[in-house]
């Protein structure tokens, strides 16, 4: 099944449904399959045959969600592109990925024009803006044809999306999901429903896989999705006001955003019903504040990464619900701190040294089900050395307690070795964090002759906090064991970080 007949089947149930909202612009469900069959009309009169590449590089618009429909449905691969990239990075994308196409924002024509010479295909050049400024580009109108009644037909197998990593340890990766990595879990965990009136806000990046599922998710659903180009605090304010807002995707630091915003209390939240959150680590006491702040908001941690597909672990709203006796409150804490429990769908092992784990024993995470992803493009030794038999080595560290939780402890390679001891960094974060005088952290070892590696902490102070270095490793002497704890702490402004909020480390190893 192509992933775009999912479109195709809502505008048939509930035509006149409105699907996206984007600067007051209203499209509903048969205009939105409409448009993208002229769209996939013209990329196929344009010569784009099935299994090109079609790149694309803008922030969230429209546009930009019906191009993704139309390259799927004239049988084509998209190769979203990320906005904040850097120049080398996306002329790396566009020539691993062979793209003969790129589709990009006015914003964005300089810097890919600037990169077209070092570009290995022919290369064709296609705006978002209507009137492009440069006779190199054609107008975004000018690929719109007349319907075409015969489009390619699809393999679920076929490749779908090439998804490229961050890159925050090396070259990008691209991450190929095909339509049965998309459609999988639509088709076995929602439906089509006339009665569901959730109006849903995307502020992911598109080039991103989560920003993916929100987007698939939600047009199969058929609820309302309003776009955000990107991420502002005072905007999320406006348009979840201004649209009655259900239901939203954020990072943890999109949500430490929100709730130290003036315009918290300002704002009517009464709409929103529903916060999922993920992509990074979220520190307990912004989700706690989070549930204190909104009471009548149900909270999902989903966990997932790029080459896992989508969500292959959650923590229900049911488990944000902190009340009961003084036990289970402290269970239901200590639970935050975990990803939740595996999917349906999803099969999840703890394995280390070739041997599954028993609950409480920390091994690297495994995950196997029909979403995860076909490979890296143009790397199959990688591809192999990461799937084995249908598994998925996740590069997450873990543990899963009696109960099913699974805790993270950290990834595979980013582990600190001591003296010969094994420490995961995520584990001094946790602790560190747990300080009033810690707002954020990142912990990272540095080379010793003595000891191989020491553990250095990076944290940047609460407001108005006088904390001390003494401060902090006495905090974590007493939590942890004495080789745990860190040996130096330094004190910095600001946090390295990519655009969905992941700490940079790399750039925090650079400093020594």
């Amino acid at each position: 099944m192509n992933f775009s007949e999912t479109l195709s089947i809502v505008s048939e149930i509930m035509p006149d449904r409105v699907a996206t909202v984007f600067d007051n612009e209203f499209t509903s469900y048969s205009m939105l399959d409409h448009e993208v069959n002229l769209i996939a009309s013209g990329l196929m009169s344009m010569g784009v045959n099935p299994g090109d590449r079609v790149a694309f590089l803008d922030v969230n618009t429209d546009r930009q969600i019906k191009l993704i429909y139309s390259i799927a449905r004239a049988g084509g691969i998209s190769v979203p592109i990320n906005y904040r990239a850097k120049s080398s990075e996306i002329e790396f994308c566009i020539n691993d990925s062979g793209a003969s196409v790129i589709v990009v924002g006015p914003d964005y024509h300089e810097m890919v024009l600037s990169i077209v010479g070092s570009i290995k295909n022919e290369l064709t050049l296609i705006s978002f803006q209507s009137n492009p400024c440069s006779e190199n580009w054609i107008p975004y109108e000018d690929i719109i044809k007349n319907k075409n009644d015969v489009y390619p037909i699809t393999d679920a197998k076929d490749p779908a999306i090439i998804l490229y990593t961050s890159g925050t340890t090396g070259r990008p990766k691209g991450v190929t999901l095909t339509h049965q990595s998309i459609t999988d879990r639509l088709l076995n965990s929602i439906f089509p429903d006339m009665e569901n009136n959730e109006v849903v806000l995307l502020s992911m990046p598109l080039y991103h896989v989560a920003g993916m599922h929100i987007l698939f998710a939600s047009i199969y659903e058929g609820r309302r999705l309003v776009i955000q180009r990107q991420f502002h605090s005072k905007e999320w304010f406006e348009l979840i006001e201004e649209h009655k807002i259900s239901r939203t995707t954020l990072v943890p630091t999109m949500l430490k955003m929100i709730l130290e915003d003036q315009s918290f209390s300002a704002t009517n939240l009464s709409s929103l019903r529903m916060i999922t959150y993920g992509a990074a680590p979220m520190p307990l006491n912004v989700i706690t504040e989070a549930i204190r702040r909104l009471p009548h908001v149900g909270f999902i941690n989903a966990f997932g990464q790029t080459e896992s597909g989508s969500t292959i672990a959650a923590l229900t709203p049911e488990d944000h619900v902190l009340d009961g006796t003084e036990s289970e409150i402290e269970q239901k804490l200590n639970r935050l701190s975990s990803i939740g429990k595996p999917l349906e769908g999803v099969d999840v092992r703890i394995y280390s040294n070739q041997t599954n784990m028993l609950p409480g024993h920390v091994g690297e995470i495994l995950v196997r089900s029909d979403q995860i992803m076909d490979g890296y493009w143009n790397d199959k030794n990688l591809s192999c050395s990461v799937i084995n038999e249908g598994w998925l080595n996740t590069g997450d560290m873990g543990y899963i307690d009696e109960d099913g939780y699974i805790f993270l402890k950290g990834r595979t390679k980013d582990f600190i070795k001591r003296g010969g001891e094994r420490i995961s960094p995520h584990e001094v974060e946790m602790v560190l964090l747990q300080h009033a005088g810690v707002k954020e952290t990142a912990v990272i070892g540095k080379p010793d002759m003595h000891w191989g590696e020491i553990i250095v902490a990076f944290v940047i102070k609460s407001e108005g906090s006088n904390v001390t270095e003494n401060d902090l490793i006495l905090h974590c002497k007493q939590v942890l064991s004495s080789f745990k704890k860190p040996e130096e702490i330094i004190f910095i402004e600001t946090m390295p970080k990519n655009a969905l909020g992941k700490i940079l480390k790399k750039d925090l190893r650079n400093l020594f």
